[in-house]
């Protein structure tokens, strides 16, 4: 990455706009700007067209915000976040982006943003290859996508396929290959999921105790000391279901017994 940075500003304040550039004009053996945008929407079609080194963009915007314009990139240029809303000058994103500047943006503090930004160009970081502030960036922007919220998992029964309410189900084991739901009235249904990929669906309740398990907390009707820093966890489903923890799961556990 060379100096001066292909740069494009998003912001959807004709004023914060305006301001920035003429700061940013000031520093143009840093700063190239090739263009502006409105919008999250107008940004992605900038950014696809001018493959800049940098973007400053604006959080609350029209149509797409920043995050979620930024979720839909395929290529993460270096990020400096422009703001008036404080809540969102959080830690999260000092550390995961290039920088964050509350508006009005004054000059003083854009010059401690340029020094980061010659440190990290300065480190070798650019657009070209992978930096730390876009890949952390880029995990973050995946940790605050929502979680589709589901009610119930599909099973067959014969020539019928049943939806089993979250709410009936105490616990998943995996057997061999497979992978089983079992229901508080003792049924037990072969299941089309891996156990990791029903971790990322389920609701934080259930929770993995074990490489083989997966259990409902809302009924465990006890948990037991077993051995090498295994538990044994009665369930409350009719057969009293008896799962036993893995070793390196304690913490799971412990938690369980915190609350």
């Amino acid at each position: 990455m060379q100096f001066p940075l292909k740069t494009i500003l998003i912001d959807d304040e004709p004023l914060a706009l305006s301001r920035l550039r003429r700061l940013l004009e000031k520093h143009q053996d840093v700063f190239s700007i090739v263009s502006e945008a409105r919008n999250g929407a107008e940004g992605l079609v900038e950014i696809d067209k001018y493959h800049p080194d940098i973007i400053f963009l604006d959080i609350e915007m029209p149509l797409l915000n920043g995050f979620e314009m930024l979720s839909k990139l395929t290529k993460m240029p270096l990020v400096v976040f422009s703001t008036a809303y404080d809540q969102y000058a959080i830690r999260a994103f000092e550390e995961n982006s290039v920088d964050y500047l509350l508006k009005p943006v004054e000059n003083d503090r854009l010059l401690k943003t340029i020094d980061k930004i010659r440190n990290i160009t300065s480190a070798g970081a650019g657009v070209s290859g992978s930096n730390p502030y876009s890949d952390n960036l880029l995990r973050l922007l995946e940790e605050m996508k929502p979680k589709k919220e589901i009610f119930s998992l599909s099973v067959k029964s014969g020539d019928r396929i049943l939806l089993v309410p979250l709410t009936e189900i105490t616990h998943f084991e995996a057997e061999e290959k497979y992978v089983f739901l079992n229901t508080l009235d003792g049924q037990k249904y072969l299941l089309n999921y891996t156990l990791t990929s029903l971790e990322e669906k389920l609701p934080r309740h259930y929770l993995r105790i074990s490489r083989a398990g997966i259990v409902n907390s809302h009924h465990i009707k006890e948990i037991q000391k077993h051995f090498n820093g295994k538990y044994v966890i009665l369930m409350r489903d009719r057969k009293a279901s008896q799962v036993t923890s893995g070793s390196t799961y304690t913490d799971v556990i412990r938690h369980l017994l915190d609350n």
